[in-house]
């Protein structure tokens, strides 16, 4: 039986949204309690903890190591720079460059959404190597590449010209739904392909344009 839809958002959705938004909020509920120094051990704790959950359950953790990886970045600036502001921009630039990797893949022709496919769901070889999963992939890349890039931007601009609460609010409020809508069309896109060529429906032509499964929420 392929993968379900609902399954994977189930079990990727509360992890992807943790990768996002778990350490910024949790910087700020620490920096509000007690000033900056337990605002950026609390994050980085957390980040720490989330790496190892994902070592733990036998998953590459390419995000939690990306993560973990910014996290260090953001401690010592953060504590170097004594700011709030400093702590929080790395993570901005880090998102920005991600976004130029994800249009670097598209550009090369291997598409860096497919690594984040199989850390969800176990795709058989024969899937990944076929002609019609890369295109596919391909345009999930551009699409996370294109808002990654866009949302770098505003994010920036929030954080320079206004204060460290409104920047908070304005990166869970609008970016949770966005964030998860573009999750939600990725799997849906992305599964549609998948169960396509594992159920023999496309049989893996080259060139073929996927068509998402209808019966997918």
């Amino acid at each position: 039986m392929g993968p379900s839809y609902l399954g994977l958002l189930r079990a990727s959705g509360p992890r992807f949204a943790r990768d996002a938004f778990g350490a910024p909020v949790i910087f700020y509920v620490g920096w509000k309690l007690h000033g900056l120094v337990l605002g950026v051990a609390l994050a980085s704790t957390w980040s720490l903890l989330a790496f190892a959950w994902e070592r733990k359950h036998g998953r590459p953790g390419v995000a939690p190591r990306i993560g973990l990886g910014i996290a260090c970045v953001q401690a010592a600036v953060g504590l170097l720079s004594q700011s709030a502001v400093g702590y929080l921009a790395p993570p901005i630039v880090a998102n920005f460059v991600y976004g130029l990797a994800f249009l670097v893949s598209v550009a090369i022709g291997r598409p860096l959404a497919a690594v984040f496919a199989v850390e969800s769901y176990p795709i058989p070889a024969e899937v990944r190597d076929g002609e019609t999963f890369r295109n596919a992939f391909l345009w999930i890349s551009l699409v996370w590449g294109l808002y990654m890039l866009a949302r770098s931007v505003v994010r920036l601009v929030i954080l320079l010209n206004f204060s460290v609460d409104i920047y908070i609010a304005m990166n869970v409020i609008t970016g949770a739904p966005l964030t998860v809508g573009l999750i939600a069309w990725s799997f849906w896109y992305g599964l549609g392909v998948i169960r396509s060529q594992t159920l023999g429906g496309l049989g893996g032509r080259a060139g073929a344009h996927p068509t998402p499964d209808k019966d997918s929420p």
